[in-house]
Order: structure tokens, then C-alpha cells, then sequence
């Protein structure tokens, strides 16, 4: 099975575009299926062994999250098996995503969110670089990938907007605003230079080696200012885009925008943020309607 998994992935880098953290995510998923399953041939896999291995996944303690992740990467390997002719039917077809709760991690307050972004010293180049990116992570609800892999010439800084390249390599335009563009102004013109010693690089954002910055370096970054900041609530890069969506919507944003600003190609992923219009819509009514 390693060589179809290997000329699956080729097909999700190569014809899917999918991005190199997406692809590592689905050959781990299948090496761990083709390591674990005892049938040799990949033709006389049945759906009974893929439903037994995801039994046994849940017995292991995974999580109804990862197991859901495992049996969508299966799914999609074997959809591709059937589309190349290597297949002539699809043991995993029948087989249904199992329905879960999409718990929200902690979302921030906007108390907790200022108080994280005042936490780099302003009065050093590596401060004011680190301002910049969370003040951005904020504004525009990036993911930690787009974050770091965003160019130069990607920010139009004068009109206070950004073009990335989320998933799929689909390109769209988020606004920064006021804030994020005078901290990201603050760093182009006290501390970029200086940390690229006369070096040129493409990313915005550099290392003190004057290297773009990756998803590992800002982890380490985050983790220190969190502590910092004094807060208690578990803080990731996606927490922000959490509390960016989650601010928006609870000042009135509607949910479709919502959803082009974070690049879901689906409104359905973006509905885990219906809750908050669910208390807004009650609040409206109780406010407006004459019989409340």
C-alpha cells in the first residue's frame, strides 16, 4: 500500500495544490491505517477491516475529532483508487463521518486579547516584529500558516488590507485596520532592516537570522506572551482567529462575511460561531419585539 499512498499524496501536492502541512497529515493518517491493517492486497480491503481499525483507534483512546480526521483520509485515499482505475469499487464509500460536537476552545476576551498584544517590548526590534504578527493574527484572522508565509509584496499597507493563499491555494483579501497597520508600519520601518543585515527575503515577517519566520518559532513566541500577559485560558495561533471571528459576530458582523474574511470554503465550518448570533438574535428580540 506505500506506493499508493505515496502517488496519492503526489496527486493531493501536485493536482489538489494542497499544502505541504495538509499532505503530511493524510500520509500519516494512512501509514498508520496501512500499518495496522492485516490484509495485504489493497483490492481485498474490505469495509468491515476500515470499520474495525477505526474501532480499534477509538479503544486506543484517540479522540472522536482524530478517528472523524482518520476516516476522511481514508475515505479520500480510496475515492482516489476508484478515479485512477486502480479500484473498481470503494470499501470506504458507505462509511459516515460520525457526527460530533465542534467544541470551541477558550475564546479570548477582548481584555485578554489587548493585554496579550501589549506584551512585546515596543523598545526592541524583536518586540515590535512580534507586535506586528500578533496584531495581524488578530485583525485578520490568519491562519499561523498564512501568517508566516506572507509576503512582502502580499500587503498592500497603504489601502490596510492583505491578499493570502489559504487552503487550496485560493487567494482572498482581508482588511487589517487601524491597528494592526500601525504596528505592521512601526516594524517595516524599525525593525525588519535591522534584522535582515542586508539581506533581502519575500516574507514579511524575518527571524534575528533574517529568516522567514516559521509556524515553530511563533508557537514559541505565543507561548512566552501568553504567560506574560497572565492568562489563564489555553492560547494557540488559532485561538486568535478564534477571537477574531468571535468579536466580529458579537458586534454585529453577519456570518457570511465572516466566512470570506476566514477562507472557509464552506459555511457549515464557519456555523460553530452560530451560537453567538443565537445570544445576539435573543438579545435583538428581547430588546425590539413588543411582546418580550
Amino acid at each position: 500500500m506505500k506506493a499508493q499512498i505515496q502517488e496519492f499524496s503526489d496527486y493531493l501536492q501536485i493536482e489538489k495544490r494542497n499544502s505541504p502541512h495538509t499532505v503530511s497529515a493524510y500520509r500519516r493518517d494512512l501509514n498508520r491505517f496501512s500499518s495496522e491493517i492485516t490484509v495485504q492486497k489493497i483490492d481485498s480491503i474490505t469495509t468491515s477491516n476500515i470499520r474495525n481499525f477505526l474501532i480499534t483507534l477509538k479503544e486506543q483512546g484517540m479522540s472522536p475529532s482524530s478517528v472523524a480526521r482518520s476516516l476522511s483520509s481514508i475515505k479520500s485515499f480510496f475515492k482516489y483508487l476508484c478515479q485512477d482505475k486502480q479500484l473498481k469499487s470503494n470499501p470506504a464509500e458507505i462509511l459516515e463521518t460520525p457526527k460530533r460536537w465542534r467544541k470551541l476552545p477558550d475564546v479570548l476576551s477582548t481584555e485578554d486579547v489587548d493585554n496579550l498584544l501589549k506584551s512585546p517590548d515596543q523598545d526592541s526590534v524583536l518586540g515590535l516584529r512580534d507586535q506586528a504578527m500578533l496584531e495581524i493574527l488578530y485583525a485578520s484572522g490568519l491562519r499561523v500558516s498564512e501568517l508566516v508565509n506572507l509576503k512582502v509584496s502580499q500587503l498592500d499597507i497603504e489601502v490596510g488590507y492583505l491578499r493570502t493563499l489559504g487552503k487550496g491555494s485560493k487567494e482572498r483579501i482581508v482588511p487589517i485596520g487601524h491597528m494592526a497597520k500601525k504596528a505592521v508600519e512601526n516594524y517595516l520601518l524599525n525593525s525588519r532592516s535591522a534584522l535582515l543585515h542586508g539581506r533581502k527575503a519575500e516574507e514579511l515577517f524575518v527571524t534575528r537570522r533574517g529568516r522567514g519566520m516559521t509556524r515553530q518559532g511563533f508557537w514559541k513566541l505565543l507561548k512566552i506572551y501568553v504567560v506574560k500577559a497572565n492568562i489563564r485560558a489555553g492560547v494557540s495561533p488559532h485561538t486568535l482567529r478564534h477571537a477574531f471571528a468571535t468579536h466580529l459576530l458579537e458586534r454585529g458582523a453577519d456570518l457570511r462575511s465572516v466566512q470570506q474574511m476566514l477562507g472557509h470554503s464552506d459555511i457549515s465550518t464557519t456555523q460553530i460561531y452560530t451560537h453567538i448570533l443565537g445570544k445576539r438574535m435573543l438579545e435583538i428580540h428581547q430588546q425590539f419585539h413588543p411582546r418580550s
